[in-house]
């Protein structure tokens, strides 16, 4: 388990290349309310051949940021081709399952039921009408594609997570970087990892605990 101080406070932004700067404007601004808040306009920046762009910032709250690039006369058919270099999880087979496509999103976060539904009902107003709407464990979302073909999120905590939750996070990460290290690795080896963890660390666990009873029954 890390011991490193956390130190940072947040995203300052994430960054996206869009070929579809207008739609992506109508989108995140006209259609979410995302105000448009900073923009670069980098003109015969970088290398020799390297296109001109507009480099563009919507808030998203809490001083984050979404980013989008747009290079100028770039063609977009580059985004079909297939290349040697890059990231190789931007590229896709047809051979690759839809549900790993899906899973690359990004995922904004709002406080109340009343929130989610309000964004709902601008989404289901656009373009861009909700796609899927679930609870799952612990959150409620409604999901969407952008005017990229960019998976979208929008999410509200059902409850609180519990610090029962961290520590089961915590030994299910450790349990999952043990079994992958291994030759065969399965949700039932991880499942089998984690509970000899769990028996392990129990002894020390409950003199910890009897440890936090006996010092709050002497202040008592």
């Amino acid at each position: 388990m890390s011991q490193l101080r956390h130190v940072v406070r947040g995203v300052d932004h994430a960054a996206f290349p869009t070929f579809d700067p207008a739609g992506t404007v109508r989108f995140y601004r006209d259609v979410l309310g995302f105000p448009v808040v900073h923009s670069i306009c980098a003109a015969g920046w970088g290398p020799e051949g390297h296109p001109d762009f507009i480099h563009f910032f919507f808030d998203i709250g809490n001083d984050d940021r979404l980013a989008f690039f747009y290079y100028f006369g770039l063609d977009t058919d580059v985004a079909g081709h297939p290349a040697e270099k890059g990231d190789v999880y931007a590229r896709f087979g047809a051979d690759v399952p839809d549900f790993f496509v899906r899973s690359r999103h990004l995922a904004i976060h709002v406080d109340t039921e009343e929130d989610l539904l309000e964004y709902r009902r601008r989404l289901d107003a656009s373009e861009w009408p909700v796609e899927l709407q679930i609870q799952h464990e612990t959150i409620e979302s409604i999901y969407t594609h952008d005017p990229n073909g960019y998976m979208f999120e929008i999410t509200r905590a059902l409850r609180p997570v519990l610090p029962q939750e961290d520590l089961d996070a915590q030994l299910t990460i450790e349990a999952l970087l043990d079994v992958v290290a291994g030759p065969d690795p399965s949700m039932a080896a991880l499942i089998a990892r984690k509970a000899e963890l769990i028996v392990t660390r129990a002894e020390a666990w409950e003199a910890e605990r009897r440890e936090h009873a006996d010092r709050a029954g002497s202040v008592s």
